[in-house]
């Protein structure tokens, strides 16, 4: 899956927290989503009109960010709720990338058959 086409599949699946997403497609979507946000802060100090913006599109990704990290937990056999390791000090965040760069499980697991392509 390409860069565009891994981007788009986070807006598709807005509130799918179920099924999976493969390792590469969960980074390279995270990466598109860190460009973004980024030109948009940077333009956003050029035109500040486009602070609004950038806003908006932080708020918007919460809910598709949240979802995508959750599928990708699943791909790695693990429950969403693994999600509020987060929220442990220091550590906490340390943990979740470590386990979003996990590789997934092959083949079928307790939530699907095979990673999210679409």
């Amino acid at each position: 899956m390409s860069f565009t086409d891994a981007y788009m599949s986070v807006w598709r699946n807005y509130f799918n927290f179920e099924a999976r997403t493969s390792r590469g497609d969960f980074w390279k979507a995270m990466l598109c989503n860190l460009v973004v946000g980024v030109v948009l802060l940077v333009l956003s100090f050029a035109v500040p009109i486009l602070h609004i913006v950038y806003v908006l599109y932080v708020l918007a990704i919460i809910i598709p960010g949240l979802a995508i990290e959750v599928r990708r937990l699943h791909d790695i056999d693990k429950s969403g709720w693994w999600w509020l390791i987060a929220f442990v000090p220091f550590i906490g965040s340390i943990w979740l990338i470590v386990l979003f760069v996990l590789p997934g499980t092959p083949g079928p697991n307790r939530f699907g058959a095979s990673a999210l392509t679409s």
